[in-house]
C-alpha cells in the first residue's frame, strides 16, 4: 500500500513497497530508479545527520546573513507555510535560528544564529563526505555521463 512519508515538516513523497510496483515498471522505468535513488540518498542523509530536507532547505535559503520572512522562505522553496512555520519556530527554540520584528507590517524576519551556522556547517560537510563515496564508486566518465543524463531528464516536458 502507498503511504505519504515524512511529516514533521518533510516534503511529501509518496513511499510505495517495491513488491506492490509490477516487475516490468521496476525492470525499465528510468523515472522510478531515479527517483529511488533520490530518496535513498536522502534518507540515508536525514538519518546520519537527523536533519529534516525541509529544514536543511530553509537552513539553505538564510546562507550567507540572509533575512527572510517566513512567507518569503516558503514562497522560495515552493513549501507549504504551515510546514516552514512550524519549521521555523522549532528551529528558533533550538537556538538555531533568531527573530525579529519587520520595520514595516507584521512579518517576523528570521536569519541564522552563530550556532544555526555552525550546524548548516556540518551538514555541508556530511553532504560533500556523501559524495565523495559516491564518487569513489563511479569512474570519472561514468560521473560525466550520469551528469549529462541528469540534466537531459531534468530538461525533458512532460
Amino acid at each position: 500500500m502507498a503511504k505519504a512519508a515524512g511529516g514533521h515538516g518533510e516534503i511529501s513523497v509518496i513511499v510505495v513497497e517495491k513488491k506492490l510496483i509490477p516487475p516490468e515498471i521496476l525492470k525499465d522505468s528510468v523515472l522510478v530508479h531515479l527517483a529511488a535513488a533520490y530518496y535513498s540518498v536522502g534518507k540515508q542523509l536525514e538519518q546520519k545527520t537527523q536533519c529534516s530536507q525541509t529544514r536543511g532547505f530553509i537552513l539553505s535559503t538564510l546562507r550567507g546573513g540572509a533575512v527572510l520572512n517566513q512567507n518569503q522562505i516558503a514562497n522560495l522553496l515552493g513549501f507549504d507555510r504551515t510546514v516552514v512555520h512550524r519549521s521555523i519556530k522549532t528551529m528558533i527554540q533550538e537556538g538555531l535560528l533568531s527573530e525579529r520584528k519587520a520595520e514595516s507590517g507584521r512579518a517576523l524576519l528570521v536569519k541564522l544564529t552563530a550556532k544555526g551556522n555552525k550546524y548548516r556547517e556540518s551538514l555541508i560537510k556530511e553532504r560533500r563526505a556523501a559524495e565523495e563515496k559516491v564518487r569513489k564508486e563511479l569512474l570519472p566518465n561514468e560521473i560525466a555521463a550520469l551528469l549529462r543524463l541528469l540534466k537531459v531528464i531534468a530538461e525533458v516536458k512532460f
